[in-house]
């Protein structure tokens, strides 16, 4: 933290989440080695989206096992953007594991994860069809107070945007489908991963896995989630120590889920996740709102309306944390 010289006390400020990224570095790689001796397991097996999370994990694996007990997948569809493909090449090229790739768009297909998309959309937007585009976009919690209300937004084929509030039925229509995506992914890491016995290693930061920006048995799904104490700004600053290439550092976050594009505030944080790191860690921590707001340039009352989103999110995604429920504990295998 940095000294406020007036007052002779330590003051909040983005500073205040870094970490010294060799020390961090060689806890996880500890961490992953001791996981693997428990888990039985040789290797690790992972997702390449070409974002900053599955980049830092990769990196992380291949000081934990070595390049050539890391196995890497791209896995784009039909609403994928090309470049993702492009940067995770990179990335497995820059350290030197192997990767394959399994377009699973034809999966989806037959399952009828965009038709079945499709046809909730058409329920608001009837000429919805080939040449479309669409995605979920969701009110900002700094814009009032009250819940987050998400919006559908479509472009026809001349590009012409159209924004369309949905009844809760089409929502949770789409994005059923749309959830299709992650568990199809996740089905071809297993795969791999039996095949292998290599284990799953999954890529949430902190930000995500507290907020539950994950689908349930989709990319939520692994056995070790080693960067998932981290708050994002730390995996950016990991990046740079692991030799991420810039191209990859220099990207927006994105969910590279729906066909038109769209950032991860637009879709579920309040903010740019620098200044949702620096939410979450004082709420995390006990800082006032005040101070909070000075760090993250921001009024007390937006912070305060933060930390309302972020309550409500852990509280509707807790049962993303859950595993199956059972009526009485198997005493045996506890």
């Amino acid at each position: 933290m940095n000294i406020r010289p007036d007052q002779n006390r330590l003051v909040f400020s983005a500073d205040t989440l870094k970490i010294d990224e060799a020390a961090e570095v060689d806890r996880i790689v500890a961490g992953l080695r001791a996981q693997l001796r428990s888990l039985r397991k040789r290797g690790l097996v992972l997702g390449l989206s070409g974002g900053i999370d599955s980049s830092v994990s990769v990196a992380l694996a291949v000081r934990a096992v070595g390049a050539k007990n890391v196995f890497c997948l791209f896995m784009p569809e039909n609403d994928s953007d090309p470049e993702s493909l492009h940067l995770g090449r990179l990335v497995a090229e820059t350290f030197g594991v192997e990767a394959v790739v399994e377009d699973i768009g034809p999966t989806l297909d037959a399952m009828g994860c965009y038709q079945r998309r499709d046809a909730f959309i058409r329920e608001l937007v009837p000429d919805y069809g080939p040449g479309w585009a669409s995605k979920i976009v969701i009110a900002n919690a700094l814009e009032g107070d009250g819940y987050n209300i998400s919006s559908l937004v479509v472009q026809d084929p001349a590009g012409k945007q159209t924004k369309l509030r949905m009844p809760p039925s089409v929502y949770l229509g789409i994005v059923a489908a749309t959830n299709m995506k992650q568990r199809t992914r996740k089905q071809i890491e297993y795969y791999h991963a039996d095949r292998l016995n290599f284990a799953v290693l999954g890529t949430p930061n902190r930000l995500e896995y507290d907020q539950g920006f994950f689908v349930k048995n989709g990319d939520g799904a692994a056995d070790v989630k080693p960067i998932a104490h981290l708050y994002k700004s730390q995996v950016y600053a990991l990046a740079g120590y692991l030799g991420v290439p810039e191209e990859i550092r220099r990207r927006p976050p994105t969910t590279d889920t729906y066909s038109l594009e769209q950032t991860q505030e637009e879709f579920y944080f309040s903010l740019p996740y620098d200044r949702m790191d620096l939410c979450l860690f004082g709420l995390n921590n006990g800082i006032s709102a005040d101070e909070v707001g000075r760090a993250a340039n921001l009024g007390a009352a937006q912070v305060e309306r933060v930390w309302a989103d972020i309550a409500a999110k852990r509280k509707a995604t807790r049962y993303l944390h859950l595993g199956p429920q059972l009526v009485q504990p198997v005493e045996e295998i506890e």
